[in-house]
C-alpha cells in the first residue's frame, strides 16, 4: 500500500516513517538551505561596506577630501588668543642700582622701556635698589634709571625670551655732573641801567631822589657816570625851583645885606645860591670821588634797630664806599664840601667874605647833607616813586 504524505498532514494516531533514502535526502536539501540562507546574509552585510570601501577610495583618488585622522585646530581668532596667550605675561627683568661705591640706590625711576621710546612698564628701587619687572610679554627691552644726585642711566637693549627671568647686568649711577650758565657783563653796562632806574626816583614824584641807592651791591660808577648823573640831578627842574625858593627866603629877610632888594638883589642871591648848588654838586658827586675812587651815592640800610639805622645815616656823611667795595672816610664829601664853601669867597658880598664864610657855608653844607640823610633812611622810601622791590626792609 502506497501511502501519500504532505507536509503538516497526518492523520491521528498514525505515525508516518519514510524511508532511510528520503531522511538523507531531506537533512541534505535542510542543510544546503541553510548554507544559502548564510551566505545571503553575509552578502547583504558585504555588500554596503565595500561599497562606502570604494566611494571613500573614489573619492581620495578624485582629490575630495577626506576624513582627518586627528581634529584639526580652527584658525580664527578665539585659537590665535590662546596661542598667543601662552608667551605674555611669562618673563621677568629684575636688577639692582647701586651707586659709585657699590651700595643699592633707593627710591630710583626704573622704566622698561622699548628702544622707539615707548615706556612699558615703570617702578621704583626699593632699599637695596632692588627692581624686578614681573609677568611681561617676551621681546625687545631697555632700562632707563633716573634718580635724584645721579646722572641718568640708558642699558643696552635686551632681548627677553618667553617664561625668561631676564637679569640686568649691575647698574652704576654716577654722581650727576652741575652745569652752571653764568652770564659776565661789564660793570659799566650793569652801572647804566642801574643809574637810568634811580633817575625815575623822585620824592612824592617831584623832587630828585637820584643818590640813594635801594640796591645793596649797585655796581660802582665809571667817573663818566658820575660826571653824567651829577649833570642829570643838579640841572633837573626841581633842582632850579628850589634855588629859586631859597632865593627868594633870603630876600625875604634880607640875608647878605650887600646884594641889596628888589630884582637886583634877588638876581644875586639867585645867582650864589644856584653856583653854591652846582659847584658842591659837582664838587661832592663827581670831581672829588672820581679823584679818589669813591662812591657819592647814599646806601639805603632798611633793616636792624633805630639806633643802628640812625648810626649808618649819620656815619655815611664822614664814612662812604670805594669803587672797589671797600669802606673808607668820606674824602670826596670832606674835600668837596669845603672846596665849594671855599669858591663862595669870589661871588659872595665883600663885607661878607673870610674865613668865617667858608666855614659857615662848610658847616651848613654838612648839616644839610645830614638831613638829608636821615630822610632818605627813615621817611624817603615810602614816598619814593620806582623803588626797585628786592630791597631789604
Amino acid at each position: 500500500m502506497v501511502l501519500e504524505s504532505r507536509v503538516g498532514l497526518t492523520e491521528p494516531g498514525i505515525v508516518f516513517s519514510p524511508p532511510f533514502h528520503t531522511r538523507g535526502l531531506r537533512r541534505k536539501l535542510c542543510a544546503f538551505r541553510y548554507v544559502l540562507l548564510a551566505s545571503a546574509s553575509l552578502m547583504l552585510h558585504m555588500v554596503p561596506t565595500r561599497a562606502f570601501a570604494q566611494q571613500q577610495i573614489a573619492e581620495h583618488e578624485n582629490g575630495s577630501p577626506s576624513l582627518p585622522d586627528a581634529p584639526i585646530a580652527k584658525a580664527g581668532p578665539e585659537n590665535a588668543v590662546q596661542q598667543t596667550s601662552v608667551g605674555e605675561g611669562s618673563a621677568s627683568v629684575a636688577g639692582l642700582v647701586l651707586d659709585a661705591s657699590g651700595s643699592g640706590v633707593p627710591g630710583a625711576e626704573v622704566i622698561l622701556t622699548h628702544e622707539d621710546g615707548t615706556e612699558a612698564h615703570t617702578m621704583v628701587s626699593e632699599t637695596g635698589g632692588e627692581f624686578n619687572f614681573k609677568k611681561i610679554p617676551p621681546g625687545p627691552y631697555l632700562v632707563v634709571v633716573n634718580a635724584k644726585g645721579f646722572a641718568p642711566f640708558t642699558s643696552e637693549e635686551f632681548v627677553v625670551a618667553i617664561q625668561q627671568a631676564y637679569e640686568v647686568p649691575a647698574i652704576s649711577l654716577s654722581v650727576a655732573t652741575v652745569s652752571v650758565e653764568l652770564t659776565v657783563r661789564p660793570l659799566d653796562l650793569i652801572a647804566a641801567e642801574q643809574i637810568k632806574a634811580a633817575e625815575k626816583q623822585r620824592l612824592v614824584g617831584v623832587i630828585p631822589n637820584f643818590y640813594t641807592s635801594y640796591i645793596h651791591d649797585a655796581a660802582p660808577l665809571t667817573w663818566k657816570q658820575k660826571f653824567s648823573l651829577a649833570t642829570r640831578g643838579t640841572f633837573d627842574p626841581a633842582a632850579v625851583i628850589g634855588v629859586g625858593l631859597a632865593a627868594a627866603i633870603e630876600q625875604a629877610n634880607n640875608t647878605y645885606p650887600g646884594y641889596g632888594q628888589g630884582a637886583a638883589g634877588y638876581a644875586k642871591r639867585y645867582a650864589a645860591k644856584f653856583i653854591d648848588g652846582r659847584s658842591s654838586d659837582f664838587l661832592t658827586h663827581a670831581v672829588f670821588p672820581s679823584l679818589f675812587h669813591q662812591d657819592p651815592r647814599y646806601y639805603y640800610q632798611g633793616y636792624g634797630t633805630f639806633k643802628s639805622r640812625l648810626g649808618h645815616a649819620l656815619g655815611s656823611a664822614f664814612v662812604t664806599r670805594s669803587d672797589r667795595g671797600r669802606t673808607e672816610p668820606n674824602y670826596s664829601y670832606l674835600v668837596g664840601n669845603m672846596s665849594a664853601a671855599a669858591l663862595s669867597n669870589l661871588y659872595y658880598p665883600q663885607a661878607n667874605r673870610g674865613a668865617s664864610l667858608v666855614f659857615t657855608n662848610a658847616a651848613l653844607g654838612v648839616a644839610g647833607r645830614l638831613g638829608t640823610n636821615l630822610i632818605r633812611e627813615f621817611v624817603s622810601k615810602g614816598l619814593t616813586t620806582n623803588v626797585p622791590k628786592n630791597t631789604r626792609d
